[in-house]
């Protein structure tokens, strides 16, 4: 017997016991951040952070434990970049290459590898930032020299390094991605002093009904996220008919799918990482270069131009490091799959090369316009930049992504003891737009 809806989720005792321990893990991480880094003024580095730098986006991704300079001030960030830089190695080394070709012994390795890169980003990291703050004025007195950096690398890397293990644990005995769900619980614990600013200041854009537009408008940038990230692009697989010993295999017909967004959110990080570093070397090193040059990429039509090349390029990059149109094709022939009026090998790697390069571009700008919303509720709407940066751009990207992708871990369980899915009617499954 059946049952549909979340009430199913009650009915199963493995998937109650991990969601509760997700949660309990997501609580034990929100504590961390509010423990405090010691010899930092608080104040004073928040005065640092309205100035706007490279900083905000990893409080933001940290859920405001940079802004604080607590024990998780670095958050997850090292851990990402640390998995992007293995995957470029992979793909540009032949023996990690070879490695992650190797099942399980080759993933192991290569998550063992990232961890390690993950301690060494925390360490390099916790040092210039130590730097910098000591460079502000911001720590304490009788705090700094060697003691103070070698203190706060420590505390830094440690801090991420639990979060990375918080994150494994999730993944192993909780539900849905760990890594993706800290992302996720520190930008959503902004929302809601969010919603609180908008209303304390709806005066300043058209009162009232300009707040309910401003729902409104939040609304839609969510259904067009669920849109565009449910979008695919369905390339038709034919596998030939094969006998093994007695048994006839294939035959069938299924579909390679390619996500409109293939590269997700990682293109709008980096374009954002690349175009405030500037300010953030104009913080440490005042001089009238580096000045002039923050002040050229902070506002205008110059910046925003360069955020969406920015973002337009990163997107093919990302989409090129992650997806090689020429192992899927060799896979196909392997497994006796090809796709009709298309021949095995070179012809097959370039079509669904064709097809990929043209989704891309789609996702690009879907991103890029996506990311500057946040820029046209300042400029034109006069909306707050804190309101903008909370309702637009990254932020929704991500906590819509990781949201979607949870519930549809959380149906799967539903699924596999017979239960309807979420949105109900057949089978309650997911379904991919075709375009």
């Amino acid at each position: 017997m059946s049952e549909g809806g979340i009430g199913g989720i009650t009915k199963i005792p493995e998937l109650r016991k991990r969601i509760v321990f997700t949660v309990i893990m997501l609580g034990i991480y929100r504590l961390g951040v509010f423990v405090p880094t010691p010899g930092i003024d608080v104040e004073a580095l928040k005065q640092i952070f309205a100035q706007g730098t490279v900083f905000d986006i990893f409080n933001l991704f940290s859920g405001g434990a940079l802004e604080q300079f607590s024990v998780f001030a670095l958050g997850i960030m090292p851990y990402i970049s640390a998995s992007i830089i293995l995957q470029l190695l992979t793909v540009s080394i032949p023996t990690l290459q070879k490695l992650s070709k190797e099942g399980d012994y080759g993933r192991k390795k290569i998550t063992q590898y990232t961890r390690y890169g993950t301690v060494l980003l925390s360490l390099i990291q916790g040092f210039g930032i130590s730097y910098g703050l000591a460079q502000q004025g911001v720590v304490l007195p009788g705090s700094g020299g060697i003691g103070f950096y070698i203190g706060t690398m420590v505390t830094l890397a440690a801090g991420t390094a639990f979060i990375m293990w918080l994150g494994e644990q999730i993944s192993e005995r909780g539900i849905g991605n760990g890594i993706s769900l800290i992302i996720f619980a520190g930008i959503v614990t902004n929302m809601p002093g969010g919603f609180r600013d908008a209303w304390s200041t709806k005066e300043q854009f058209a009162g009232f009904l300009g707040f309910l537009v401003l729902l409104v408008f939040v609304f839609g940038v969510i259904a067009a996220i669920i849109f565009f990230e449910r979008s695919q692009r369905r390339i038709p697989i034919q596998y030939a008919k094969r006998v093994v010993g007695r048994k006839l295999y294939g035959g069938q017909s299924t579909h390679l799918p390619l996500k409109l967004n293939m590269a997700g959110v990682i293109p709008p990080i980096f374009a954002s990482s690349l175009i405030l570093f500037p300010a953030t070397m104009a913080q440490f090193w005042k001089n009238d270069f580096m000045q002039q040059l923050a002040g050229a990429l902070a506002t205008g039509w110059f910046h925003d131009v360069l955020y969406v090349g920015l973002i337009i390029f990163f997107c093919y990059f990302y989409t090129a490091v992650t997806f090689n149109p020429l192992d899927v094709s060799e896979n196909l022939r392997k497994h006796g799959g090809y796709v009709p009026g298309i021949r095995p090998g070179k012809a097959t790697s370039d079509f669904i090369d064709r097809i990929l390069s043209r989704i891309t571009l789609g996702g690009a700008l879907y991103i890029a316009v996506i990311c500057v919303i946040p820029t046209l509720l300042i400029t034109q709407f006069g909306i707050p930049a804190t309101l903008a940066s909370t309702f637009g751009g990254t932020s929704l990207l991500i906590v819509v992504g990781v949201a979607m992708d949870t519930v549809a871990q959380i149906e799967a369980h539903l699924l596999t003891r017979s239960y309807e899915g979420f949105l109900g009617g057949k089978g309650g499954k997911f379904k991919g737009r075709r375009f």
